[in-house]
This record gives structure tokens, C-alpha cells and sequence, in this order.
């Protein structure tokens, strides 16, 4: 049974737009005004609202296969943009959110089928997500090799998935975003300004902005901006 989410305002489409001007406002600040605090805040506001509807695309996408994959390429193809462009193996975003969604299907086919296999694999997928969030960047440590957001951060679509009432999906939110930051840092908590923005989802998609949009913009953005610092700094 579907939830109702009858005091909503915000479509799904209309959230992923707030999240997209608080991501590119926060990149621009990340790679071209560092110094520029303010721009860092309003940035903390994309990844909770981004994580929030990874969830909900895990729950209701036709083809579970096609959506890891599709954001899985993504990141990958932006990883290897930064590494060329600044030599970084800091991984982004949308490599957190391949690992938060292949982890929810993981949970969810273990949930539902409860056989010993599948629950198997999904501590195959804990312990992968473990090591590539905790333990590589040990090993890497002469590197900047990060998991962006770390365990926590892929742990947070799985929570949202798991929860089943708005409410409760917004307290396990509140909660796992107050252990990031107190991993993090001050900024961090900032990110907690975007609970309020989620109260008021209405549950519904929204047809405001072509879903392909979202696809690319990450990439394409990045990279312009990229392209911005390499030519600032050629001046």
C-alpha cells in the first residue's frame, strides 16, 4: 500500500531542481572560490535531497539493472574526467549512490526471497562497501582516494528505502545526517536544512523537467567547471 503524502507540496522533479542549483552552487565554490564559506552551506543541501529520491527511484524503477547502471557509467565516466583533468581519485557522488543502490537491491532481494544466497550476497555488498569506504583509503593514503560522504553516506538511500512512513524516512534521515557530520564537521550539519524541504514531498514525480536531465547535468557541470578553474588558473 502506497503511502499518501496528502500535505506535500514538492514533486519529486521540483526537490531534484533545489538540489541541483545547491550542487552546482557548491562545486562552484568546491573547485573555483574555496575561500567562499557561504557557497559551501548552500551546497549541503544536494546530498540529502539527492539521497532521498535515490531511495525512491530504488522503489519504484521497472528496471533495476538499467537505473545501477545507468548511474554507476555516470560516475564513472566523471571520475575518469577528474582524474585526467586533476589527477584525483576522490570518488564522487554518483559513485556513493551506485553503491547505496546496489546495496538497497541487495537488502531488498534478501528481504524478500530469505534464502541463505541471498543473504550471502548482501554481505558481500556490506563487506565490499566497508572496504572501499573505510578500508581503501588506508591503504591509499599517500592518494586522495575518498568515498564521498563515506559508509554513512551510501548507508543513507538504504535507510530512506527501509523506512516506510515519510516520517520515519525523515528521523532515519535526521539521524545518519548527524553522524556525518559529526565525521565531517560543522559545514555538514547544514545539511540538516534540507529536512524541511522533504517534509513537503508530495510523493508524486513531477513532469517539469526531462528526467535525461538529471542524467547529465552532473557530468556536463563538472566538467565546465573544470574547464573554468584549468582556465582561470592559465590566465
Amino acid at each position: 500500500m502506497k503511502e499518501k503524502f496528502k500535505e506535500g507540496f514538492l514533486s519529486g522533479s521540483q526537490l531534484k531542481l533545489v538540489a541541483l542549483v545547491a550542487m552546482t552552487v557548491d562545486h562552484i565554490g568546491y573547485y573555483l572560490f574555496p575561500d567562499a564559506d557561504f557557497l559551501r552551506i548552500i551546497g549541503r543541501l544536494a546530498f540529502p535531497i539527492f539521497a532521498y529520491m535515490i531511495a525512491e527511484g530504488c522503489r519504484y524503477t521497472r528496471n533495476r539493472k538499467k537505473y545501477l547502471l545507468t548511474i554507476a557509467l555516470l560516475g564513472l565516466g566523471c571520475q575518469l574526467v577528474t582524474f585526467v583533468a586533476a589527477r584525483s581519485l576522490f570518488q564522487c557522488i554518483l559513485i556513493t549512490f551506485s553503491l547505496s543502490i546496489g546495496l538497497t537491491f541487495l537488502f531488498d532481494n534478501a528481504k524478500s526471497r530469505k534464502t541463505i544466497s541471498s543473504f550471502l550476497w548482501l554481505g558481500v555488498g556490506i563487506g565490499t562497501v566497508l572496504f572501499l569506504t573505510d578500508i581503501a583509503p588506508r591503504l591509499l593514503s599517500e592518494t586522495d582516494y575518498a568515498v564521498d560522504y563515506g559508509f554513512c553516506g551510501v548507508f543513507l538511500p538504504v535507510a530512506i528505502f527501509v523506512a516506510g512512513r515519510k516520517r520515519d524516512k525523515l528521523i532515519f534521515m535526521t539521524a545518519v545526517l548527524c553522524l556525518i557530520a559529526l565525521d565531517y564537521g560543522n559545514p555538514q550539519w547544514f545539511s540538516l536544512g534540507a529536512v524541511p524541504f522533504l517534509a513537503f514531498y508530495n510523493g508524486k514525480r513531477g513532469n517539469a523537467v526531462p528526467k535525461n536531465l538529471f542524467y547529465v547535468y552532473y557530468p556536463l557541470h563538472i566538467g565546465a567547471i573544470i574547464l573554468i578553474d584549468v582556465l582561470m588558473k592559465a590566465v
